[in-house]
């Protein structure tokens, strides 16, 4: 048996321990003792499977590695890679799509190849031996047997995007196996999806009991995501899939019927755009008269009506393999700096391109809900701000909102003064790099709606103007919603849509991909630029060139050492030698 057997059997084989990686719902018991030859005989069994999948998933973004979130943040042209001004340039070979970045750096996305498959293997692991459950009945095992799926469809979607060319596995073995066509894998994306639809009951997780199964993938979960994927092979690959039963159609109807149920079953809009995200929803004031602070909250909550599906995190992560919290959040905080509540302390990625600020027009609230203003916010006027500045490379004078740490203010009571401290607010002390437990919104209801105005629903304006009105509505002192004056219609038409939903999901993952669903020649023209910052307290550039991405058709290098483990079976994308 070759390396890349070996290593892969082993990611296989550590599958069966469901103790790490678990968050929410997806807290288990673990049976150690468990192995293939006795497992996979009851529903309890398969449920235990179920949850190591949704583990499985959990842990392509709660390993100490890049995450796709954050790699697709950095490719699009909403985020420069930002971190240290000291640090390793690997996050700018994402950025700028150009190894001279860095030269030694052949492995950036190494930990996202093993965890992805090591989740499909546990995927494939329950699907080879759902014959021999004794399942109670069709419809628990469609349930169970379609999230599994969906999950397995979710990495693989990931996967296929983020390398194109990539080995295919369906069954749970281990071969050294070349690269697979990339429509043999959207067949089986498309397939599972389709299966997931059809298979899960629309009562199997009904939203009205999302704080116990919140983090489920749904039957309307699953439409859209089935819907995402459309969109983008037919984009991107300018052809329609080849899995019957997936046609434009099919896809839009099964939005529809998703919208036309909603309400009743509990999905919807939230009222303000800023209550979908912890800290733009999060005020620390001071009260003159007592000298106490004050925290006020309208955060939506988790699970709310307009959560889809979210991948869940906990508080539970620790340097032992507790692979609990959301780690990649850590990366989006203002770099070294620990002074202004309610943001946390991080290490400075993802500083946010100007044009995004500049792109919001007057009385939109979704700017200030998704952008930190350092200087509109006073953040860079603070005493302590200096430090953080000359360690911060590409300084903008913006960074992430929607995703980025909380900090709190904490009292000492035998002083009484008041200090930010590094905790998470709520759950007691914790360490900033592995303690961030805010959930990754896959899909919101807003999605739902822009995507079926973009395929063509006969309600798209409607849709659309659901969408615009909420991003222009406000809560006056009263507690009234209002409109805008600001507000205009637009015409829902495919250009609109597209800019409504950079404005709508801006810095929520999916910039890039409908960016290059639109062909990569588009996406390397919005991409390429040449914009001033500074890096360590001095004037830098980043240039990004439309070549470089078109080149390398917008996806990312192969890690090396899976290459080399696979004795050169595995061969690396254009561009990228």
């Amino acid at each position: 048996m070759n390396k890349f057997k070996l290593y892969m059997l082993g990611l296989g084989l550590a599958s069966m321990g469901l103790a790490s990686c678990t968050a929410g719902f997806l807290d288990v018991e673990s049976k150690t003792e468990s192995t293939t030859d006795n497992f996979y005989r009851t529903e309890s069994d398969a449920w235990r499977a179920l949850i190591g999948c949704y583990d499985g998933w959990q842990c392509t973004s709660s390993s100490a590695g890049c995450a796709f979130y954050f790699a697709s943040e950095v490719m699009a042209d909403e985020c420069f890679a930002g971190m240290g001004n000291t640090d390793a340039r690997n996050y700018q070979v994402l950025d700028r799509f150009d190894v001279n970045q860095s030269p030694s750096d052949m492995n950036i996305l190494e930990t996202e190849w093993t965890n992805y498959y090591a989740a499909v293997y546990r995927c494939n692991e329950l699907l080879a031996h759902e014959s021999q459950i004794a399942w109670s009945s069709e419809e628990t095992k469609g349930t169970y047997l379609g999230e599994c799926r969906a999950i397995r469809a979710l990495c693989y979607f990931d996967m296929v995007r983020m390398w194109g060319n990539i080995p295919l596995f369906t069954e749970p073995v281990n071969e050294n196996r070349p690269q697979s066509d990339p429509d043999e894998v959207y067949n089986v994306i498309f397939s599972d999806l389709l299966y997931a639809v059809n298979n899960i009951p629309a009562s199997a997780y009904p939203k009205s009991a999302a704080a116990s199964n919140d983090g489920h993938i749904t039957k309307y979960a699953a439409s859209a995501l089935l819907a995402r994927v459309y969109l983008f092979y037919t984009g991107y690959y300018g052809k329609e899939p080849q899995v019957e039963g997936v046609t434009k159609s099919t896809v839009l109807q099964g939005l529809e019927d998703f919208i036309a149920v909603a309400e009743s079953e509990g999905y919807g809009l939230v009222d303000e755009f800023k209550n979908l995200w912890p800290a733009a929803s999060t005020t620390w004031t001071l009260n003159k008269s007592t000298g106490d602070y004050e925290q006020t909250s309208t955060y939506a909550g988790d699970g709310n009506k307009e959560v889809v599906l979210a991948q869940k995190f906990n508080y539970t992560q620790d340097y032992n393999g507790n692979n609990d919290g959301n780690r990649w959040l850590v990366n989006m905080g203002l770099r070294n700096y620990l002074g202004h509540a309610p943001y946390g302390r991080g290490w400075g990625g993802c500083t946010v391109n100007p044009k995004m600020w500049t792109s919001y027009g007057t009385g939109d609230e979704r700017r200030e809900a998704s952008i930190i203003n350092l200087v509109s916010e006073d953040i860079s006027d603070e005493a302590d701000f200096e430090t953080s500045y000359k360690d911060q490379r590409e300084y903008t004078g913006y960074t992430v909102k929607k995703y980025t740490p909380m900090s709190k203010w904490m009292k000492d009571e035998a002083s009484g003064a008041w200090s930010l401290v590094d905790e998470i607010s709520g759950l007691g002390e914790g360490d900033f790099q592995i303690s961030q437990y805010q959930n990754f919104i896959v899909m919101r209801y807003a999605d739902v709606l822009l995507m079926a105005a973009e395929l063509g629903s006969p309600n798209a304006q409607e849709y659309l103007n659901k969408v615009r009105q909420r991003a222009y509505t406000s809560e006056d002192e009263d507690g009234s919603l209002t409109l805008s004056s600001n507000y205009r219609e637009v015409t829902a038409t495919k250009d609109n849509i597209m800019n409504e939903r950079m404005l709508e999901f801006a810095f929520e993952g999916q910039r890039y991909w409908d960016l290059l669903r639109q062909g990569v020649e588009y996406a390397a023209s919005q991409i390429a630029t040449n914009t001033s910052v500074t890096s360590g307290g001095n004037p830098d550039n980043v240039t990004i060139k439309e070549s470089d991405i078109v080149k390398k058709q917008g996806l990312s290098q192969i890690p090396n050492n899976q290459i080399t483990l696979s004795n050169g079976v595995l061969k690396q994308n254009e561009g990228w030698n």
